[in-house]
């Protein structure tokens, strides 16, 4: 194999290896999993005036739970569907 081949080769593994690391549903499941527990706590410790104001829904709780189940959706996506390693080019 020629030195130039397998530079080539070299540059495609860490592509794919960055395509995976930076695949957007890691980025979103993480962020929407990350403000979902904060979100959430929130809600667990929300006072009676917090009530009061959202008509008696606990909102905070709601909106976590959700924003919770939505990043880990993406999280599982991710684990079940992993992006497919790039084809090997032939030139």
């Amino acid at each position: 194999m020629s030195e130039l081949q397998r530079e080539v080769s070299e540059l495609e593994q860490k592509s794919a290896t960055a395509a995976r690391l930076f695949d957007i549903r890691r980025i979103i499941g993480g962020l929407f999993t990350v403000y979902g527990i904060i979100v959430t706590a929130a809600g667990f410790t929300a006072s009676d005036a917090d009530l009061k104001k959202a008509v008696g829904v606990n909102i905070n709780l709601w909106t976590g739970l959700g924003m919770l189940a939505l990043g880990l959706f993406f999280l599982i996506w991710l684990r079940l569907r992993p992006l497919a390693p790039p084809l090997p080019s032939h030139e």
